[in-house]
């Protein structure tokens, strides 16, 4: 077995660390780095960037040749860990402790300890695997952000261990939303402060989800309710995205239960927790987000747009396009063809 050690919470430090044992070669933007890994330890990328707020933020896109732990602590303080499981499999235990504590793909997972606890990291030997973790200090230090100060301390009475104990360890149940904010943090492609803005923004919203995701499942554990399964969640995730594929055909609960082979009640649960909204609030909105683009991109009057996202009544789709974009369809239109005429 492969054993990486990690001796600091310092992101710099971390990638000087990861470099000196893995090799590869390491690419540095300001505040952010990203190790390119393709030899005979490991292929693959891991990146990482740090914020002013003092969270940071490290995920691993990797395949290691061989079982590796990564045997990391701070002397001086640890951080809270704000992990996901995008793909793959990884189990974290803390030292002296026998208690292993596994993350499947679309899991959550909360973990903090003591200072100088050493928490050990597994992957398994040809598995890929991509994990995020969204660090927060633990350590006070003021910042310039009283908003920011105050979610980490919020975050710190929560997650840090109490009542004598050295660890504090959450493991959530499956979340598809955090899944989806890594694939827009790994499509941006924008350069300087502006990629530096977009992700921030995206980290935050996915350590958001992460929170919510905690409350959701103490609320769930109070309520006795249940929760879908990772292949309950996955139908969900494939059945959305043939909706979105597909906005012109005449859904039902009926026909969606039959496709996906899920009870109405599992659909209408499944799309709450992946979309926030019912199976009818997400078709209608794929068909205003979809008429909206073919607005933009194609010569199709209004009543062709109508017809081909599913609709019947001109009157009813320009009342939902102007709840969602504030205009009616035809002006909405007719302020494209004036902009595409002014360039």
């Amino acid at each position: 077995m492969n054993t990486i050690h990690i001796s600091t919470s310092n992101l710099k430090d971390i990638f000087d660390q990861l470099q000196q044992t893995l090799g590869g070669t390491l690419k540095v933007r300001p505040q952010e780095y990203n190790l390119v890994l393709d030899n005979a330890m490991a292929r693959g990328v891991i990146t990482g960037v740090c914020f002013k707020s003092r969270i940071c933020f490290l995920e691993y896109d990797v395949t290691f040749k061989e079982d590796t732990l990564i045997n990391s602590y701070a002397p001086d303080t640890n951080p809270i860990h704000f992990m996901y499981c995008a793909k793959g499999k990884i189990t974290l235990r803390f030292e002296n402790e026998s208690d292993k504590h596994r993350l499947n793909q679309f899991q959550t997972g909360i973990f903090s300890s003591v200072p100088a606890k050493k928490s050990l990291l597994f992957f398994e030997k040809d598995e890929q695997v991509r994990v995020a973790n969204i660090m927060v200090a633990s350590n006070h230090q003021d910042s310039k952000d009283e908003s920011m100060d105050q979610l980490r301390d919020n975050l710190l009475k929560t997650f840090m261990p109490k009542d004598g104990k050295e660890t504090y360890t959450y493991t959530g149940s499956y979340n598809l939303k955090i899944a989806e904010q890594m694939q827009q943090l790994a499509a941006i492609t924008q350069k300087g402060l502006v990629r530096h803005l977009l992700i921030q923004g995206t980290i935050h919203l996915i350590l958001a989800q992460e929170i919510q995701q905690h409350k959701e499942d103490q609320k769930n554990a109070k309520n006795n309710f249940g929760s879908l399964t990772k292949d309950e969640m996955d139908d969900i995730r494939e059945l959305s995205k043939f909706i979105r594929n597909y906005p012109e055909i005449q859904y039902n609960l009926k026909y969606l239960s039959s496709k996906s082979g899920l009870s109405p009640a599992k659909l209408q649960e499944g799309f709450k927790l992946l979309h926030n909204r019912t199976v009818t609030d997400y078709i209608r909105n794929v068909r205003v987000e979809t008429a909206e683009h073919m607005i933009k991109t194609t010569d199709l009057n209004i009543s062709e747009i109508v017809y081909s996202v599913g609709l019947t009544s001109r009157s009813y789709f320009s009342k939902i396009f102007k709840e969602r974009y504030n205009c009616s369809p035809k002006f909405y239109q007719d302020h494209q063809k004036s902009m595409a005429v002014t360039a």
